[in-house]
């Protein structure tokens, strides 16, 4: 079982941003990508519906051999991950905005976190800033329409640029010294916001410490593929192909799937 896939799925392009740290971290697991594109953006669907695409991604997954499922998606995650833990016999890693490390760090007392509406809205989210923000301010705001424009294509437009500028500015307001990246499309935005943004203002997304605890629980169950080889990677969307590809810098072979 040690050699079989991990499995990762998200609401489209976005969670290559968690491939590409679980692929650095663990190059010798073979890992097979799923981006639901088709259905893109998962937020305002609601959570039975958010439910239910995360059941097909993941059997999907299972069919396809995975011994593991990353859950690269932050809505998917806080809607959905307990159903998945509490319905399947494989283990499951969540994404989570990384509340915690910004409100410990913080020097100005104020923290930003840009994500989409399903993940500021859920039990989670509130539960963790609670926990662990209570005496900062936090300025949240919805990411509409950037998922949308990364999906089609459109990273480094004009459409993009005047967005984060919109979203950015109460939070520059604040004066806040962090930036949280709520969904797993933003970090292709660090280029882009590492220019809008005061120097002091650092960013945080997931990503590694994502790959950390599927490495934690690979072991743990004890199915860490321990082989010298470098691991295969295969990735489907039912969208169009050609997007995850200039993100992947066309290095990758990516195939078309209707699912």
């Amino acid at each position: 079982m040690s050699k079989q896939p991990i499995g990762i799925f998200d609401s489209g392009v976005g969670g290559t941003s968690i491939w590409k740290a679980i692929n650095t971290l663990l190059p010798n697991e073979s890992t097979i990508y799923l981006a639901d594109s088709a259905n893109a953006p998962y937020g305002p669907k609601g959570k039975e519906n958010i439910i239910d695409l995360s059941i097909k991604n993941t059997d999907l997954l299972i069919n396809k051999g995975c011994k593991i499922i990353v859950v690269a998606c932050n809505t998917a995650t806080t809607n959905a991950i307990d159903y998945l833990r509490n319905n399947y016999n494989i283990p499951f890693i969540g994404i989570e905005p990384a509340i915690k490390p910004a409100a410990l760090q913080t020097k100005t007392y104020a923290v930003g976190i840009l994500a989409t509406k399903g993940t500021l809205s859920s039990a989670l989210f509130s539960k963790t800033s609670n926990l662990f923000a209570s005496n900062i301010t936090i300025v949240e705001q919805v990411g509409d329409g950037i998922v949308e424009l990364i999906e089609s294509g459109q990273l480094y437009s004009p459409e993009m640029k005047s967005l984060l500028n919109i979203y950015l500015e109460p939070m520059i307001n604040e004066n806040i010294d962090y930036l949280v990246l709520g969904c797993t499309h933003y970090p292709f935005l660090i280029p882009i916001l590492l220019e809008l943004l005061p120097n002091h203002v650092k960013i945080i997304d997931s990503g590694e410490a994502v790959a950390r605890q599927t490495k934690v629980i690979l072991e743990s169950h004890e199915i860490f593929n321990t082989s010298s080889l470098k691991g295969k990677s295969e990735f489907y969307t039912n969208g169009n192909p050609e997007i995850i590809k200039s993100l992947l810098n066309n290095s990758l072979n990516v195939k078309y799937l209707d699912f």
